[in-house]
């Protein structure tokens, strides 16, 4: 391999393996966030909700016992929301 491939290939495989570290959610940023429930759009909610058993599958805007994570503090300033499934 010629030395300026070598070092392109160098640069990039650090530039992954630093993005890897970046993208990996530590348990710090976990704690950070909190279910926020009656806020979501149709299918997009984060988990299972008491009429569908998997994620993205809420039916309506808005649906009471589908949640979406957020970061903490968030869901007490959105209109409709709460931290309890109802």
């Amino acid at each position: 391999m010629k030395k300026s491939n070598l070092a392109v290939a160098t640069a990039v495989s650090g530039l992954l393996a630093l993005a890897g570290t970046a993208l990996t959610p530590s348990v710090a940023v976990a704690a950070e966030k909190e279910k926020c429930y009656g806020v979501v759009k149709a299918g997009k909610n984060d988990c299972a909700t008491k009429t569908s058993s998997c994620a993205g599958t809420s039916k309506t805007d808005g649906q009471k016992d589908a949640f979406v994570m957020v970061p903490k503090g968030l869901c007490d300033r959105l209109a409709g929301s709460s931290k309890e499934a109802k």
